[in-house]
């Protein structure tokens, strides 16, 4: 009996010194991960440590905010390009309606690159949209010196309801106007694929977003010509637009009447057709632009060099 009381204290004593073991292994383990980060630094809310991006917020809604991020291997205050979403007017954001290179590919040519969300139809209209597209920028533009933006060299760059959006703030000063900007506070417009520049045509031509349209723009001719870029080509416009596009018949259509119009009133507009057909050609002129091997990609950087010169 006594044998077995010893063995059973000497479990014991064993089990306790692990137990010991293992906590002080915790404690000291616990205090390597506390040093490392005081020494790296910790993660801030809203920055990703790997590529120096935030997340700021340019209004009250939770849909009023953009990330950034800041241009690589530049010391002088850098270009801001800043994309606008597609999705119908109706849906998308920031996080996955740019595609998975322009984040990378543009801080790395040294922009500063911003991808913005906006509040959506049904819950405010498209007027709302188009002065958000506005406030995004003036917010940006705000913050110039913290992010390194040069003020004077700015794009805005958008793809399908993106890019009538941004053609609508590249050519009616109301939006601009608004926040206290102007079509100067521009360098030009990229509007990708879009369509609805003529939304009265549009809503005409019928199609598979024609209901889409309807909701959108409404169905007063007046309110739709409003919001058609097409209709506010007198100057002042921002200074150049390029519209790149596939091969969708109501995207070439769109594209080639707002590029005319804006040539015929002294605006420089350049065209830029691309392989791709239907969805999913308009979606992959969004997806791969940023990929070296696109044919669109060293198109828009030959432009941005030249509008930014």
């Amino acid at each position: 009996m006594a044998r077995i009381r010893r063995i059973r204290r000497r479990r014991v004593i064993v089990v306790t010194l692990l137990v010991v073991v293992a906590l002080v292994g915790l404690l000291v383990v616990g205090r390597i991960v506390r040093q490392h980060r005081e020494t790296v630094g910790a993660p801030v809310a809203g920055t990703s440590v790997a590529t120096g991006m935030q997340t700021i917020s340019y209004g009250s809604s939770p849909d009023q905010v953009y990330d950034v991020w800041p241009a690589q291997g530049v010391s002088a205050p850098a270009p801001l390009v800043m994309f606008v979403h597609g999705g119908g007017w109706t849906n998308g954001s920031k996080d996955s309606a740019s595609g998975p290179y322009t984040s990378s590919y543009y801080p790395a040519e040294g922009y500063v690159y911003a991808s913005i969300n906006y509040r959506l139809v049904p819950s405010v209209t498209v007027e709302d949209e188009a002065s958000d597209v506005a406030a995004a920028l003036k917010s940006l533009l705000d913050r110039a010196t913290e992010l390194g933006i040069d003020p004077s060299r700015v794009v805005i760059m958008g793809h399908s309801a993106g890019a009538h959006l941004v053609a609508l703030v590249g050519t009616d000063e109301t939006y601009l106007a608004g926040v206290g900007l102007s079509e100067s506070s521009l360098r030009g417009v990229i509007a990708i694929d879009g369509a609805a520049y003529d939304v009265p045509k549009q809503i005409a031509a019928g199609g598979i977003m024609h209901d889409r349209y309807l909701e959108a723009f409404g169905s007063d001719p007046a309110r739709q010509l409003a919001l058609s870029p097409a209709s506010h080509v007198a100057a002042p416009n921002a200074p150049a637009f390029l519209l790149p596009h596939v091969q969708r018949p109501d995207g070439i259509a769109q594209a080639d009447e707002l590029a005319a119009a804006l040539k015929a009133a002294g605006t420089n507009a350049e065209e830029a057709g691309f392989p791709g057909t239907g969805l999913a050609g308009h979606a992959e002129i969004n997806r791969r632009l940023g990929d070296p091997t696109y044919a669109e990609t060293p198109v828009v950087d030959a432009w941005l060099a030249k509008v930014f010169a």
